[in-house]
């Protein structure tokens, strides 16, 4: 199936609110259906979802769109992953065509994730029986001192790689795999002089998951004393890119959606340890520090997040880090710093799940955190940290009461604090991010203020484009963001089309087609008046060469001829610009 027969089939078959309330605890309000939002934090219900209209939106901070736009945006897909996922439900498969550019190179990399996927699914089922092996007695036996019971190492996957050199890799190879692929895939591994062998040996396995619940890679933690590394993990390949995904948000995204806290902390066992009492709202780290992408994934899911570290030095800075992090995107976070010797795993086996919860009730707000431990540094780097952390600070109604808060708590001139914000800020310490309407902000140009009643007009209805095109629409445009706006509109079809736009033309787009747009009922008229603001806007416009040619041409009243010269006129242009 195409497409966009395709995308008409998965509107029809899979409801909006029923997807939606898989990640989202909905209302009944009306017609409509309202929850707080899951893409910032709030305690109100500023998200709608409708379902006679197939949209939601949030009034809050204006996420917006159809069913394809809620999937992506609370998975972390984009379209194409988001479209074969929905697909796939409904049991049907896409084949794009039309409006894919390089079609060829893109079914390339997709049979390449797929055979990489399928890798990933045997070497995940053959580290699972491998734990059950003789030669697996010592890995057993670990996970028994470490307490984990039989639930969580099924719900989890957990295997054990063994020793053999070429265990996974005659597996693969009888499976029909080349084991080259299997070595792009970060599988297996190759030797300087081209031997290759089992890259993950002797290691209990920890599978990762993406939201799909697909493996995409794995970590392995040696499980006794040698000189090898503790852990190892899978490089990142076309499936998976470490900084992008979470352990343990597959098994645990419904109870972070429900409850709207996540745990967030730094290893594998501790995640396996808090499932295990009951926190099955943890997930962990893979390996790094956190990434902005890891926060906006989960922040499509959790409203609060509790961030669970280590006590020392080394967990107090990646705390700060975390929570300033966390802090800059608006979002509400806590820390919890574990006792001195204890990580999460021997605080919960050895002093309990009530202690634990003791630690919890007592966390602190992740802006006091920060100010704390700032109150440690030398007067100059709080006021660097400070300056810095203001100045990304992406919600700007946010940033008075930071502003406030560091001063009087680090002793720190608030005056000086808000002269030293980007120019970006104004007297009031808050972010002017638009000189115009914000769903125009960077589309437009501020000289032709005609762009805007192209745009919409062409928005609202682009199956109409050869009839703008015949009064001269196209030709307004004349910044380049419009003029790629314009051409997103003429390439794909119009069920296609929000769905390859970026941030600001996808809110331009739902502005003027959503919920709230006047209905699309009166296209001649709105077509009839355009041309009429067009016809004005060529008589009167004399500030370029193409206007002022057309002053004087045949008459501002012989608005056909004014077009055709126009046409003409830039076409004379452009040769010209090329030879030059």
């Amino acid at each position: 199936m195409i497409a966009k027969d395709a995308i008409k089939q998965i509107k029809e078959r899979l409801g909006i609110v029923d997807l939606v309330r898989r990640y989202v605890d909905l209302k009944p309000n009306g017609p409509r259906w309202t929850a707080p939002c899951p893409f910032h934090q709030e305690t109100k219900a500023s998200f709608f979802v409708s379902e006679e209209k197939g949209f939601f939106y949030c009034f809050g901070c204006q996420a917006s769109g159809d069913i394809f736009d809620f999937y992506a945006k609370i998975n972390g897909l984009d379209f194409h992953e988001t479209l074969v996922q929905l697909a796939a439900e409904i049991g049907i498969r896409i084949e794009f065509g039309k409006g894919v550019s390089d079609h060829g190179k893109i079914e390339q990399s997709r049979s390449q994730k797929t055979e990489m996927l399928k890798l990933h699914e045997i070497s995940s089922s053959y580290f699972i029986s491998c734990l059950q092996k003789a030669e697996a007695a010592e890995c057993r036996e670990y996970i028994e001192k470490r307490g984990l019971d039989n639930a969580i190492q099924k719900n989890f996957g957990i295997g054990f790689a063994l020793r053999e050199w070429n265990g996974l890799a005659n597996t693969l190879r009888r499976g029909g795999f080349s084991l080259d692929s299997a070595c792009d895939a970060g599988l297996l591994a190759k030797s300087s002089s081209g031997k290759i062998y089992d890259r993950f040996r002797g290691r209990l396995i920890f599978p990762i998951k993406n939201l799909s619940g697909q493996v995409i890679a794995f970590g392995g933690r040696i499980i006794n004393d040698c000189d090898e590394a503790k852990y190892i993990n899978s490089a990142d390949t076309p499936i998976y890119k470490k900084g992008d995904h979470l352990f343990g948000l597959y098994q645990a995204r419904r109870a972070i959606a429900s409850k709207g806290i996540a745990f967030l902390t730094e290893g594998y066992m501790d995640v396996l340890t808090l499932h295990q009492f009951g926190y099955e709202n943890a997930v962990g780290v893979l390996g790094t520090a956190l990434t902005i992408e890891q926060i906006k994934r989960l922040s499509g899911f959790a409203s609060q997040i509790v961030l669970l570290f280590d006590g020392d030095n080394a967990g107090r800075k990646a705390a700060l880090r975390s929570s300033e992090m966390f802090l800059t995107r608006g979002l509400i976070c806590k820390v919890v710093l574990m006792p001195d010797g204890e990580d999460i795993d021997s605080l919960l086996r050895s002093r309990g799940k009530e202690y634990f919860e003791i630690l919890i009730e007592k966390a602190r707000n992740g802006l006091d955190f920060c100010i704390e431990t700032l109150s440690n540094f030398a007067p100059k780097d709080a006021i660097g940290w400070a300056r810095n952390f203001l100045n990304h600070v992406e919600l700007p109604e946010l940033v008075g009461s930071y502003v406030s808060a560091l001063a009087l708590r680090l002793h720190i001139s608030e005056y000086e604090l808000r002269a030293s914000l980007d120019k970006k800020t104004n007297n009031n310490g808050l972010t002017d991010h638009t000189v115009r309407s914000d769903e125009l902000s960077g589309l437009c140009s501020l000289a032709n203020k005609y762009e805007e009643q192209v745009l919409i007009c062409a928005v609202r209805y682009p199956e109409r484009l050869a009839d703008l095109r015949s009064i001269g629409a196209d030709l307004v445009l004349s910044s380049n963001p419009a003029i790629e706006f314009w051409k997103s509109l003429e390439e794909y079809n119009v069920d296609e089309i929000p769905h390859y736009l970026n941030g600001q033309q996808k809110i331009f787009w739902n502005k003027h087609r959503g919920p709230f747009a006047p209905p699309l009922v009166n296209g001649d008229t709105e077509l009839a008046s355009l041309k009429k603001l067009l016809e004005n806007y060529y008589s009167v416009n004399q500030k370029t060469a193409i206007s002022t040619a057309l002053v004087h041409s045949s008459g501002p009243n012989d608005f056909e001829n004014d077009l055709e010269y126009l046409r003409a006129l830039q076409q004379t242009l452009e040769k010209s610009h090329e030879q030059s």
